[in-house]
Parts: structure tokens; C-alpha cells; sequence
């Protein structure tokens, strides 16, 4: 059983764990590789979650093969997500407004960590009403390496001034997972797709249906 005596803070990841991104990410990818004639299967894309864009693109390019232009392909995506964010908004995922509310209540440090780029992640959190609620924000374009790799947690931990090992992560995908159990935190899973691979579930201390199971897990 963990306990939040265990814990000197919480490090959220973004897309599809605070937000609900992926399905905005997925729509748009699935249409720009319509438009360059392409079909971009759903257990493809399903696949690309928590992957940093450039990591994305590198996948997409192998999976489509030669005479693939992942910079045409990056243009008409941002296009058609931005459309799409713009009209419709991005809704916040459930138990994240509560969790909040008990970390703020009870003292203990949080922050965001993303594989998203700074302005990407900045313009995520302002069509979501969440600008400004993440006093610490750590972005793929501040570490060497994205996830899978831990650097980003690590550098998060060192921004909160903790141990990474006291760190409860919540994470989505398995890439996150992957490297919240590499950098020696506390690795906790809400999912934004299934199934979960038998090698993730084993990583993590708790898999939940979403954030707000987590105060019911955890003891006192």
C-alpha cells in the first residue's frame, strides 16, 4: 500500500492524463494522412501516445515509407488540430480538478511534465482554462531526451527540489510509464487507450480507471 506520507510530490504528465488530447492528436493525424494518401490505422495510432511529436513523425515516416514528407505531414496536422481545438475547446479529464484541490489542501508540491513542446503545451493548458494552474511546467524542449527516456521527470523532480524516488507520476501511456519507472519514481497509470500491455501494468503501482480513484487508493 503506498501512503501519502510516501509522497514529497505529485508530477503530472498532460496529454491524455490532465487533458483529453489524444483523441485531438489521433483526428488530426488520421486526416493529414488521408490528405497525402495515406491510412493511418487506429492500433497504429493508438500506439503513438505519449510519444514526443518528433518521435511521432520518425514513426509515421517508417511506417508510411519512402516518398513520406513528415514536414508536409506535421503542417496539415497542426492545421486540422487547431481548427478542431479552436471550435471545440479541450475538456479537462476527470478527478484532476479534485486531486488538485487535496494536493493544495494538504501542502504537497506538483507540477507538469510533458512530452509536448513549451508553446504546444502553453496553448494546451490556455484552451482548457487551465493557464496558470501549473506554477512548474517541464517541457520536452528542456530536457536532451523525451520518453521513454526519464529525463524529464528527473529534471521535474529537481525544479520541485525532491527526491524523484517520493514522486508519485501520473501517466496514460506506456512510453510515460516507461519512464517513470527508468528515472526511480512512483509510477501510477490512468489510461487513455486500451488495452495495457502486461509489461506496463507490472511497472506501475496502481492502474486506475481515471484520477479520481487515486484518493481512494491511497492511504492516509
Amino acid at each position: 500500500m503506498l501512503s501519502w506520507a510516501d509522497v514529497a510530490a505529485v508530477i503530472f504528465d498532460m496529454d491524455g492524463l490532465v487533458l483529453d488530447t489524444e483523441k485531438t492528436y489521433r483526428m488530426a493525424w488520421r486526416e493529414a494522412g488521408r490528405a497525402m494518401h495515406q491510412d493511418l490505422p487506429d492500433v497504429f495510432l493508438d500506439a503513438l501516445s505519449g510519444l514526443s511529436m518528433d518521435a511521432v513523425l520518425r514513426t509515421i515516416e517508417g511506417f508510411c515509407g519512402p516518398g513520406f514528407d513528415p514536414s508536409e505531414f506535421n503542417r496539415l496536422s497542426a492545421a486540422c488540430w487547431r481548427d478542431y481545438v479552436t471550435a471545440r475547446g479541450i475538456e479537462v479529464k476527470s478527478g484532476f480538478h479534485s486531486l488538485r484541490d487535496y494536493l493544495e489542501r494538504e501542502g504537497i508540491p506538483y507540477c507538469l511534465a510533458t512530452n509536448s513542446a513549451a508553446a504546444n503545451a502553453e496553448e494546451c493548458l490556455q484552451l482548457a482554462g487551465l493557464g496558470g494552474v501549473f506554477s512548474t511546467v517541464i517541457t520536452r524542449d528542456q530536457v536532451e531526451r523525451g520518453k521513454p527516456a526519464p529525463d524529464i521527470f528527473l529534471k521535474a523532480a529537481a525544479a520541485l527540489g525532491v527526491s524523484i524516488d517520493r514522486c508519485i507520476v501520473l501517466e496514460d501511456s506506456s512510453a510515460g510509464i516507461e519512464a517513470a519507472f527508468n528515472a526511480g519514481a512512483l509510477p501510477v497509470m490512468a489510461p487513455s487507450a486500451l488495452p495495457v500491455d502486461a509489461a506496463t501494468v507490472a511497472r506501475c503501482r496502481f492502474v486506475l480507471n481515471d484520477l479520481t480513484e487515486l484518493l481512494g487508493v491511497m492511504s492516509g
